[in-house]
């Protein structure tokens, strides 16, 4: 798609002050100036085109219908990046892969060698690991999903969680720490 943008001259602040004001030609020229570079960015976080472009559509919307609540006119493409970062966080997130621990599931892995009593240990503790996932906080548990089951690298998390590598490595051990203590308030019954 080719937007056309009417007005080359005129700064960003110019059109962000009249599309404040409810100048619609303002907002589809702030529109055609920061669709690529906001769809690039959604890509790169979903990496689905389509997702992408339904996400611009929703930033776009968003970022309109807020537009007087940004102080600074000339910082509009830095406020509409982090409005995309930010919910294309919330679409991966609840959009993620939903990963099955039920009994039933574990039971039916193979385990080598694995005796009957080993197979029934197996079982328990992974259920114990599930249950204490259910009940950590939400950035502890997508942290420790995103590592361990997604297989996520400390970079890619970096960038997912929008933190430095040592945040990351932080909420990976304090998350850790969390689950031992769930799981050893489960042994403790």
């Amino acid at each position: 798609m080719c937007y056309e943008v009417i007005d080359d001259l005129a700064t960003v602040a110019e059109l962000v002050h009249s599309a404040q004001t409810g100048d619609r030609d303002a907002q589809s020229q702030l529109y055609a100036r920061y669709h690529g570079s906001a769809l690039a960015l959604a890509f790169r976080k979903l990496g689905n085109w389509d997702e992408a472009e339904e996400l611009v559509q929703d930033v776009f919307i968003h970022a309109f219908d807020r537009l007087d609540q940004l102080r600074v006119a000339e910082a509009f493409g830095g406020w509409l990046r982090q409005i995309v970062r930010r919910m294309a966080i919330n679409r991966m997130t609840r959009n993620r892969p939903v990963y099955s621990l039920e009994g039933e599931v574990l039971e039916s892995m193979d385990v080598q060698g694995a005796s009957p009593l080993e197979d029934v240990l197996y079982v328990e503790q992974s259920e114990q690991v599930r249950l204490g996932l259910a009940r950590l906080g939400d950035m502890d548990r997508q942290t420790l999903e995103a590592f361990y089951l997604s297989g996520q690298t400390l970079v890619e998390m970096a960038e997912v969680f929008e933190a430095p590598i040592g945040t990351i490595k932080r909420r990976l051990h304090v998350a850790r720490k969390r689950l031992a203590r769930e799981m050893a308030s489960f042994q403790a019954l």
